[in-house]
């Protein structure tokens, strides 16, 4: 038996639940949302598409129902607006964070926690800071989504497999977030000498870009889909559903989560930020630590400063 309750059921909610429902991720999946019927409506809807899908439950919920969770997802939240600063969008999320942490953890205390709200590394960092539950319990989704925008990227303009595409995305899920190239490659092959390398027997170019191109299309990706219908909510479904899948797998995966840093990387500590974390059975269990050249690794340090100014800046 495997349970997972989610706390929101709006757009990013409600798909990670269909998503899980239909890749049969959990025998038993909570939606919970203060919108009751809403929640009901989305329970509902994906439930009587399940006779098509792997054996599973999925049911709308109060607190009460989430006892004996393995893992909780909380995405509720507002999302930014116009006029509204980044500052004034982490302070009204953090309102709701507590507010939903006491209720949760005192029915689900031995859960992971995976955070999916925004600003995520804040939130990630003062929902540990509130509760008081193990750091390696307590993870957000940080730069997995940014990570697949880059990987999808990669592999459309080498018209190759995602699966031989490997590069990450570090730092804050945001606007300091960067690619460590230095660590990038594409069937072992690092990504700026892929091209020479390849005997291309159909005497097709390879489409040209710059670095630049590519962290401007990872970074501004969301926007672009904000501005074309409304809200981002497939992918980063797809992300969560996946950690989820890896937790209840228990073989250990390296991803891009946001995790509490230590000093791992110099100058790095007491901040949530994404660097590569192994993730296991019972949540963060390691980190593996790529060697990043030196202008990487100030760019890690910015990150995790311009983070600081924002953790400082809100009450909890």
């Amino acid at each position: 038996m495997s349970k997972v309750t989610i706390i929101g059921a709006g757009a990013v909610g409600a798909t990670i639940g269909y998503a899980m429902s239909i890749r049969g991720t959990a025998s038993e999946i909570v939606l919970i949302d203060i919108n009751q019927r809403k929640a009901e409506g989305e329970a509902l809807d994906i439930r009587q598409g399940l006779p098509y899908s792997p054996q599973n439950k999925i049911y709308a919920g109060t607190y009460d129902d989430a006892a004996g969770s393995d893992i909780v997802v909380i995405t509720s939240g507002v999302a930014r607006k116009p006029g509204m600063s980044r500052l004034d969008l982490a302070q009204v999320n953090v309102d709701i964070i507590k507010s939903i942490a006491p209720e949760i953890t005192a029915r689900a205390p031995d859960a992971v926690y995976v955070i999916v709200s925004n600003p995520v590394d804040i939130l990630t960092y003062v929902f540990q800071k509130i509760t008081g539950l193990p750091e390696e319990r307590v993870i957000g989704t940080g730069t997995l989504l940014d990570t697949a925008r880059l990987r999808t990227r990669l592999s459309e303009n080498f018209n190759i497999s995602m699966k031989n595409v490997h590069a990450y995305v570090y730092g804050e899920h945001g606007d300091t977030s960067f690619i460590p190239w230095s660590t990038c490659n594409i069937s072992g092959i690092g990504v700026k000498e892929y091209s020479k390398h390849v005997i291309d027997k159909t005497n097709m170019k390879q489409p040209e870009f710059t670095f630049e191109e590519i962290e401007e299309h990872v970074k501004k990706s969301g926007a672009w889909i904000i501005e074309r219908k409304g809200a981002t909510f497939y992918a980063i479904a797809a992300c969560v559903t996946h950690i989820c899948a890896c937790i209840f797998s228990g073989v250990e995966i390296a991803l891009t989560l946001s995790t509490m840093q230590h000093g791992e990387y110099e100058g790095v500590d007491d901040v949530c930020l994404s660097t590569l974390a192994l993730l296991g059975r019972h949540g963060v269990c390691g980190k593996v630590m790529q060697e990043l050249n030196r202008s990487e690794r100030e760019l890690l340090r910015h990150s995790a400063e311009k983070l600081k100014e924002v953790i400082a800046s809100v009450k909890f």
